[in-house]
């Protein structure tokens, strides 16, 4: 799949790898701002008891 991307991306290779940075920084910050939130709510990690001891 990477290579098919890569291969795809107009410009010399120094371009490319410019290019796939980007791509790979855009996939990071959308699934940090839109996905990973979305899935928190179904997670059941995300339930902490360690300050229910504190507010007895």
């Amino acid at each position: 799949m990477y290579g098919w991307i890569f291969s795809r991306l107009p410009g010399p290779a120094w371009l490319r790898v410019i290019f796939a940075l980007v791509l790979i920084a855009a996939a990071i910050l959308l699934m940090m701002n839109y996905a990973f939130p979305w899935l928190s709510q179904y997670s059941p990690f995300t339930e902490s008891t360690i300050g229910m001891v504190l507010q007895r």
